[in-house]
C-alpha cells in the first residue's frame, strides 16, 4: 500500500482489486410469484460501503485461486470460467471468493457433499474460515465437500470510479438458496440483513431508508421482473460476457463530489 496522505495520491495509482459478489435468491415466501434476495447492511465503521445494503461478497485473495482448491470445485474449471469472464487465466478464483465470501458473511456454504447427502457444519466453521485459521480448502478436504460452481452464474460487472480511496474490481454473480440452510449476517462486517423482493429493496433505497451503491441498484432492477428464482438464475446463465461498467465521479468548482456519472449519461465523457 502507499502510504502517502491520501490527498497527495494520483487518483490513477489507487489499486483496484478483485472482488466478487454473490446473489442469493429463493422464491418469494407471500405466495405470490416473484423473488426475494438476501441482503446484508455494512457496518457503520466499514472502510468501503459504511451502512450500505450489500449481497454477501468481499475481496478475490490468493487462497481462492491456489491450486489446492481446483480439486474441491465441480462444474467449472479455470479455463472455462476465466474465457466467461473475458481474461487469460485465474478465472476460478472469483467463483471461489464469491463461495467463500457468502459462506464468511451470510453463513451460506454452496457445496455438498462428494458422496451426497445432507450439509454438515458446525456452528464455528464460518467463523474460523473468515480469520483464516480453518482455510476454504481445509474445511473442504476435512469434510470431503465439492463447490458446485456450476449453479453459480456470472451476471455483471463492475469497477469502482476513479476518485474513490478504494478501488475494486467486482464480477457479480447469482445463486439459488439451497434447501437447509439459513443466512445470517455475521455481526462483525454486516450488523443487519433481511430477505427482500427487489422492488421493495429499490423502492425503500428511493425513499432513503435503505442505503445502497449503483451496483446494487442496477442488480436488483435485474432481478425485479422475474417470477420465481429458477427463473432468476436461468436469466442470468444466459448472460455471456456482460459489459464493465466504470461509473465517474462529479466534481463541484471546489472539488466536492456531488454525484455519478453512468456510462450513456450526456456528460460522461467530459468526465476524467
Amino acid at each position: 500500500m502507499n502510504d502517502r496522505p491520501t490527498d497527495l495520491i494520483d487518483p490513477a495509482d489507487v489499486p483496484i482489486r478483485p472482488a466478487a459478489t454473490v446473489m442469493l435468491v429463493r422464491d418469494a415466501e407471500d405466495g405470490e410469484p416473484g423473488v426475494e434476495v438476501f441482503m446484508m447492511r455494512r457496518t457503520a465503521n466499514a472502510a468501503f460501503g459504511a451502512g450500505m445494503y450489500v449481497f454477501p461478497g468481499g475481496r478475490v485473495d490468493g487462497v481462492d485461486g491456489a491450486d489446492e482448491i481446483a480439486p474441491f470445485c465441480g462444474g467449472l474449471d479455470d479455463a472455462t470460467a476465466s474465457d466467461k469472464l473475458g481474461i487469460e487465466h485465474g478465472g476460478l478464483a472469483y467463483w471461489v471468493a464469491a463461495v467463500r465470501e457468502c459462506f464468511e458473511e451470510a453463513g451460506v456454504l454452496l457445496a455438498a457433499p462428494r458422496g451426497g447427502g445432507a450439509l454438515r457444519l458446525r456452528n464455528e466453521d464460518r467463523h474460523e474460515v473468515h480469520d483464516s485459521s480453518l482455510s476454504l480448502v481445509e474445511l473442504c478436504r476435512r469434510d470431503d465437500l465439492v463447490l458446485d460452481l456450476s449453479t453459480t452464474h456470472y451476471v455483471d460487472h463492475w469497477i469502482t470510479p476513479i476518485g474513490e480511496q478504494r478501488r475494486f474490481d467486482t464480477r457479480f454473480f447469482i445463486s439459488e438458496m439451497p434447501k437447509g440452510q439459513e443466512p445470517l449476517h455475521d455481526d462483525k462486517e454486516t450488523v443487519d440483513s433481511l430477505w427482500v423482493r427487489p422492488a421493495e429493496a429499490l423502492r425503500l433505497q428511493a425513499e432513503g431508508e435503505l442505503m445502497m451503491m449503483p451496483p446494487t441498484v442496477a442488480n436488483l432492477r435485474f432481478l425485479t421482473p422475474h417470477a420465481s428464482a429458477i427463473d432468476a438464475v436461468a436469466a442470468g446463465a444466459a448472460i455471456e460476457r456482460p459489459p464493465c461498467t466504470l461509473p465517474k465521479l462529479k466534481r463541484d468548482d471546489a472539488g466536492r463530489v456531488v454525484g455519478i456519472a453512468m456510462p450513456g449519461d450526456a456528460d460522461y465523457d467530459a468526465l476524467t
